[in-house]
């Protein structure tokens, strides 16, 4: 698509682009719903396994009765068609759905990456199919428009800082990320979700807490939150 404006063309181009001229027209999307009412998780495993769909089942570590349906898919349109489906039938049926916590996005690309297929689907697959993580506090976030009008040389500076933190708590295996974009995807306009994995709850917690003296939570959050906290019951074992 080109739009035109006086002597200038600008050309739309929606695909993920990394390093040496990769440039990819897929991505992956996550979808994360939030219930209440659950007194008996077992049936939802047992729905689960006979759905065969990509998906990780979470117990809510703030609600007892309280669960998170994480749903993986490179399709948007399996959300609105199988996963839609799983939900509105028994077992998940009868349960209230908390659409405060329903999070959903996309892998994206910076265009720098090496191995943009890894970054874009095995990596997030990895992490969040890991039997070895179990553990996961999920959040999404909106930057200040202050943000956007910075120069990319200074979003860049300030981006890495995270990067950095992320990259060592990722090499001690303290806390893996996932980032999602959610740019009009997301009822409360976030701009990301992000999802921490890991073997235990403390260092998730930690990175959280080491991420507030960033640069860009310090100064260029809006909204932070709400955050769900979950550790699996049951997932899936295509990434395994």
């Amino acid at each position: 698509m080109s739009v035109h404006g006086g002597s200038e063309e600008l050309k739309a181009d929606v695909r993920e682009r990394g390093a040496g001229g990769q440039a990819i027209d897929r991505r992956l999307f996550m979808l994360l719903h939030v219930f209440s009412g659950c007194a008996d998780p077992k049936p939802l495993v047992s729905a689960l396994e006979v759905s065969r769909l990509e998906a990780v089942l979470y117990d809510d570590v703030n609600d007892p009765r309280g669960v998170g349906l994480l749903a993986v898919s490179e399709d948007p349109t399996a959300f609105v068609g199988a996963y839609r489906e799983l939900l509105n039938t028994d077992p998940f049926a009868g349960l209230v759905l908390r659409s405060e916590l329903t999070m959903l996005g996309r892998t994206y690309s910076s265009g720098f990456e090496q191995d943009l297929d890894e970054w874009l689907f095995r990596r997030p697959r990895r992490t969040v199919l890991n039997p070895a993580w179990p553990w996961a506090i999920w959040y999404p976030l909106r930057r200040t428009g202050a943000f956007g009008r910075l120069s990319p040389k200074e979003q860049g500076e300030i981006i890495r800082e995270h990067s950095i933190l992320g990259r060592a708590y990722g090499d001690a295996d303290f806390a893996h990320d996932v980032r999602l974009a959610c740019h009009g995807l997301d009822v409360h306009d976030n701009d990301f979700v992000i999802g921490l994995i890991g073997r235990e709850l403390h260092p998730l917690s930690h990175l959280v807490q080491t991420m507030r003296k960033t640069i860009q939570t310090s100064q260029y959050l809006q909204t932070l939150g709400p955050f769900f906290v979950g550790h699996v019951r049951w997932q899936s074992a295509g990434a395994r």
